[in-house]
């Protein structure tokens, strides 16, 4: 005797009623609100593009908004943009994050920082065979290690703020979704922002106790002098047509979905709805502390899998076909 089409159909909301009572009881860290108004937010990369976008966004919700940025005149022009925007005057702090001093300097004249915004970062598109190892340690060094340094210098001082004010504290970091899926030309830009998941994920569980929330921003291509100057210059034709059906975002967009996830504690934030179903294909062991994204993850995960598989046939088969391509061209100009 079979089982019933009618328990079968009822098992279904019981079990999902359990699962969401279970992620509820198990997922981590716990949900926290960080308030923005009256806090001191410090963005670097803020002279332009997402930094700055998040430092005008940041500003209009009365926080107390330190950039740092390497170039001077580009730091007053941002400054005075705010200023413009929104009637708030913002401290600017020349430095490069490479430099382990500078950074360490600007961040103790700039004061306790209550929500800390990795922003920085460069990308140099190109096969990893026909590129220079001093441009895979530039991208390295300003994409990971600057942030490293940036960490090093605020973390001990926002310890102190949060026992002291009794308020949770943020650490957000600038990744993209270079930094969560892998694709042909981006093998050391996708390295240097790769290594922001793991450096997010140890962190985490290392400042929990101190009240301090990580969150990982993961934005796709964005409208940015630097996106203008660098990358879509720069990338190889076989990148674009691999990248190109993926929809870019404007910075403030993105700095928009930035600051909301990073005022409500999320570690994973996506910035679109591609982005988040590339967060959820991914999830892996990160944290979660939303029990109903956490559900979300779990019921997607086999399906999202089956598609990531389709996405990464797709990919190969077109690297193959662009490789007969340009092989077939390279045997008619021998001849």
């Amino acid at each position: 005797m079979g089982i019933s089409p009618y328990y079968v159909l009822l098992l279904i909301p019981i079990l999902a009623v359990f699962l969401l009572v279970l992620l509820y009881l198990i997922a981590r860290p716990r949900p926290s609100r960080i308030p923005i108004k009256g806090r001191h937010v410090f963005i670097t990369g803020g002279s332009s593009g997402i930094g700055l976008a998040i430092a005008h966004q940041a500003a209009a919700e009365g926080a107390r908004v330190s950039i740092l940025a390497r170039n001077p005149k580009r730091l007053e022009e941002a400054r005075e943009a705010v200023r413009l925007a929104t009637g708030v005057e913002v401290n600017v702090f020349s430095a490069d994050v490479r430099d382990a001093k500078a950074v360490s300097r600007a961040v103790e004249e700039a004061g306790p920082i209550d929500v800390l915004v990795c922003n920085q970062g460069v990308f140099m598109p190109l096969e990893l065979e026909k590129q220079e190892l001093e441009e895979v340690k530039f991208m390295v060094d300003v994409n990971l290690m600057g942030t490293f340094h940036l960490i090093k210098a605020a973390l001990p001082t926002m310890k102190r703020r949060t026992r002291e004010t009794g308020l949770p504290a943020s650490i957000a970091l600038m990744s993209s979704q270079a930094g969560q899926v892998g694709i042909y030309g981006y093998a050391a830009y996708s390295a240097s922002k790769f290594a922001l998941r793991g450096l997010s994920e140890a962190l985490q569980h290392e400042v929990i106790a101190d009240n301090i929330y990580v969150s990982l921003i993961f934005p796709p291509d964005t409208e940015t002098p630097g996106f203008a100057e660098g990358e879509q210059e720069r990338r190889p034709e076989l990148t674009n047509i691999i990248a190109g059906s993926s929809k870019g975002m404007k910075a403030d967009d993105v700095a928009k979905a930035s600051l909301n996830g990073i005022k409500s504690g999320r570690f994973i934030i996506p910035c679109n709805f591609e982005g988040t179903m590339i967060a959820i294909a991914t999830c892996g062991l990160s944290p979660q502390s939303s029990f109903i994204t956490a559900f979300i993850e779990v019921a997607g995960a086999s399906f999202l899998r089956l598609t990531a598989l389709f996405f990464q046939w797709n990919w190969f088969c077109t690297i193959e076909k662009w490789q007969t391509k340009n092989s077939a061209k390279l045997k008619e100009n021998t001849y």
